[in-house]
């Protein structure tokens, strides 16, 4: 491919990906604001139900329904499992936390991946990118010092989503050569429904509310209510996003290099803040962005040389 072409194929890349990005962003704005009022298997089973019909529509257009059931198909769902567990942390997380604080703490996935790389794939990793590692762990170090009120467990769940979704992004390399992105997707939001059916079957009822005080258990004890047909909206309204955002991202990744579009993954923190700052009046401190500096950046250069050494 001449340059030409090709930096016209990049450029659409990051078009489509920092839509996409954009587009996940509402995703956690309407959870966030749903938290107070609905139990979170109620949000994420209509998400489900929304969801996986448009998947079947992706599966069809790349391959057909065959391309679900292969040797491969319990690897899939396994990587559902792990992908259920990365969400579900990261959700319950978002009633506790400012969003730009839950987004940066989720972008240690990265720092993840790497480490994973190492001890599962076997992958080779030398001191630059170890620093780079170490520094970005400071960075989250950083945020997750207490404030007056004192320290936030929540965080520590959207560090078990970081590392589940790095994970599960390990899965993916592994089984991406021989699925299919639909196949894979499909799979996870259909893990996702399943369970969200179990969680809503046992938790629905309200019967465990009890006296949680704290957002996070609010939101995953709290019973079942009749949403208005508004919320209703909302709720539905995040399957569509889910499956927008990921066909976008699908796309972006298609047709462009990853080591050209990933970086710009980055700008849902950009999104966060504004989201954060206008709805909720959330303004990071001064360590947080400190914290969001570092992990960016050591992302970043971890992305860099992972282009780096592929293209050697």
């Amino acid at each position: 491919m001449t340059h030409a072409p090709r930096r016209r194929e990049s450029t659409r890349g990051i078009i489509l990906l920092c839509l996409g990005i954009a587009v996940f962003a509402l995703q956690d704005v309407i959870l966030k604001w749903l938290a107070g009022d609905y139990p979170l298997s109620q949000v994420m089973l209509t998400r489900s139900v929304t969801a996986v019909p448009i998947m079947l529509v992706f599966v069809h257009l790349d391959g057909g329904l065959r391309t679900l059931f292969t040797p491969g198909t319990k690897a899939m769902i396994g990587r559902g499992l792990i992908m259920f567990v990365a969400y579900f942390a990261y959700y319950i997380a978002l009633p506790a936390l400012p969003l730009a604080t839950t987004v940066a703490l989720y972008f240690s996935a990265p720092l993840f991946i790497t480490i994973l790389s190492v001890v599962l794939l076997k992958e080779n990793v030398g001191p630059r990118r170890w620093a780079a590692l170490g520094l970005g762990f400071f960075g989250v170090a950083l945020m997750l010092q207490p404030e007056g009120t004192g320290f936030e467990w929540a965080a520590l769940l959207v560090l078990l989503s970081g590392f589940a979704y790095a994970f599960s992004m390990i899965a993916a390399r592994v089984l991406g050569g021989k699925e299919t992105g639909a196949a894979l997707a499909f799979w996870g939001n259909a893990v996702f429904l399943l369970l969200s059916m179990v969680i809503s079957a046992t938790l629905g009822s309200g019967a465990y509310e009890g006296g949680a005080t704290h957002p996070s258990l609010g939101f995953l004890l709290r019973g079942w209510v009749t949403p208005t047909l508004f919320d209703l909206s909302l709720m539905m309204a995040t399957g569509v996003v889910a499956a927008l955002g990921l066909t976008l991202l699908t796309q972006a990744y298609r047709i462009a290099e990853a080591s050209v579009v990933t970086p710009f993954e980055y700008t849902a923190m950009v999104w966060s803040v504004i989201y954060g700052w206008i709805i909720w009046q959330d303004w990071p401190r001064v360590l947080d962005w400190i914290g969001i500096a570092i992990i960016i950046g050591s992302g970043l250069y971890i992305l860099w040389r992972d282009g780096t050494r592929a293209q050697e």
